[in-house]
């Protein structure tokens, strides 16, 4: 009865990531030495754009990795500054014997092997200036720069989450498929919501729940988000992601009529 019940489960969900497959949702059995790693031109050219500028973007992670989550990382500009930082955590740079925390000078917004990013959060001007010191200074302290594990973290959401939950002007509501953003750091159990509008409990991003305004509300067990943002209003879940309006569209929208 039960091996029974977890193939009718392995079968559903086998039937379900088929047609997200065919839609573009992630690409399988790409060869990283020719996935497209392109600029997706969408942030703004350095070269037209003196003021300083963040942004925070994330993209269905590499090959079969997308079927369960997103890869996440933030891009800054300092005033005047002719390139970008990019700050991430990226697994494959520990076989190399590099420390899987990365920040250096990089294509902002890079197709991630294929997958075209979308922008999470967009900051200009002072508020960004504000922003990329207390980015500094929490890519410092980050307690994992070492580490990396694919599930349930620390990896590259936990990277994120853990920066935003240090940069309250950042107020980025992160994907509920982003695997690892609720594994907390130094063992922790409640922390802030990554937007800083919430609070959340986590048992090592195994078990827990998030409440915020920005993210709603979110059910984390093992790893798999399940969750409704009603001032959306939208659904979250596995693989998926957010299914409904998309609140921080609207937001960026905002931000830039301004």
């Amino acid at each position: 009865m039960r091996i029974a019940l977890y193939r009718t489960v392995v079968l559903l969900l086998f039937v379900g990531l088929l047609p997200m497959s065919s839609w573009g949702f992630f690409n399988l059995g790409q060869d990283y030495r020719t996935a497209n790693r392109d600029s997706a031109g969408i942030a703004p050219d350095p070269a037209e754009t003196p003021e300083a500028v963040v942004q925070v973007y994330s993209a269905r992670a590499f090959n079969w990795r997308g079927i369960f989550s997103m890869h996440t990382w933030i891009a800054t500009k300092l005033e005047n500054a002719p390139h970008y930082m990019v700050h991430q955590v990226v697994g494959w740079r520990l076989r190399r014997n590099l420390p899987a925390l990365s920040s250096a000078p990089d294509i902002p917004d890079r197709n991630w092997f294929g997958h075209q990013p979308a922008i999470l959060a967009d900051l200009r001007g002072p508020e960004a200036t504000v922003a990329i010191d207390k980015i500094a200074e929490a890519t410092q302290s980050y307690p994992y720069a070492e580490r990396y594990s694919l599930w349930p973290g620390p990896n590259s959401n936990t990277f994120t989450a853990y920066v935003a939950r240090r940069v309250p002007e950042l107020r980025v509501a992160l994907p509920a498929n982003a695997v690892g953003k609720d594994f907390l750091a130094n063992g922790n159990i409640v922390e802030r919501a990554p937007s800083g509008t919430g609070f959340q409990v986590s048992l090592y991003g195994l078990l827990g729940f998030l409440i915020a305004r920005d993210e709603g509300l979110e059910v984390n067990l093992f790893g798999l988000n399940f969750g409704i943002d009603p001032l959306g209003p939208a659904l979250k879940l596995p693989f998926i992601g957010r299914f409904g309006f998309n609140r921080n569209a609207r937001r960026l929208k905002r931000n830039e009529a301004e």
